[in-house]
């Protein structure tokens, strides 16, 4: 073999190497999110309370929840966004409003009144805290709750576990582990469960 063809079969070679390498690297891993593992559709939704596409999306995934009953497994898993100043604090309060039983009721609450606290420079704790008695909670668990690191840190688990599955912003939904690429309307996230259903 000539010197000119060995090292052309090397070039080759090298190329085939670094374009293989690409293709590993460079694909979507679209199935790093959990799935539901009791044989139902799992929609698993990454979000951020201070997040106004999540408020936007709030009230589909209500209505999705309420047809699809106990067939679909919906799981809401915390991303706040560091950019908002309030969105982890937001969640903690969701987290120890879900000690006391109330989780979905101050989701609810936040995102019905995030107009009010969203966006604001300054902290909201005395916002939350207000939230809490209007729920009924004992206050003096919820507000402890506000400040207990482990909560902090579940929320911020699940916000590395979102970055690792390939989220990058709000909400990010996945659809029995797959990432859902569209914009999370109703309509569109009911035709990605009848898929996955089906």
């Amino acid at each position: 073999m000539s010197k000119n063809a060995r090292l052309s079969l090397i070039i080759i070679a090298v190329v085939a190497v670094v374009v293989a390498g690409f293709l590993l690297f460079s694909r979507n891993d679209t199935t790093a999110a959990p799935r539901s593992d009791d044989g139902k559709v799992s929609v698993v939704e990454y979000l951020d309370m201070e997040c106004p596409s999540c408020r936007a999306a709030y009230a589909g995934v209500e209505k999705l929840k309420a047809e699809y009953g106990d067939r679909v497994t919906f799981v809401v898993k915390h991303f706040p966004i560091p950019s908002h100043r309030n969105g982890e604090l937001a969640a903690v309060a969701v987290e120890a409003a879900g000690a006391q039983g109330r989780r979905d009721e101050m989701i609810k609450l936040m995102f019905e009144s995030q107009q009010e606290w969203g966006g604001q420079p300054t902290s909201q704790r005395a916002v939350f805290v207000a939230f809490g008695q209007r729920l009924g909670l004992d206050q003096a668990k919820f507000e402890a709750g506000l400040d207990d690191s482990a909560l902090r840190e579940r929320v911020l688990a699940e916000r590395t576990e979102g970055a690792k599955a390939g989220v990058q912003g709000t909400p990010t939904f996945f659809v029995d582990g797959t990432k859902f690429g569209g914009a999370p309307t109703y309509a569109n996230l009911k035709a990605a469960i009848e898929r996955a259903l089906s």
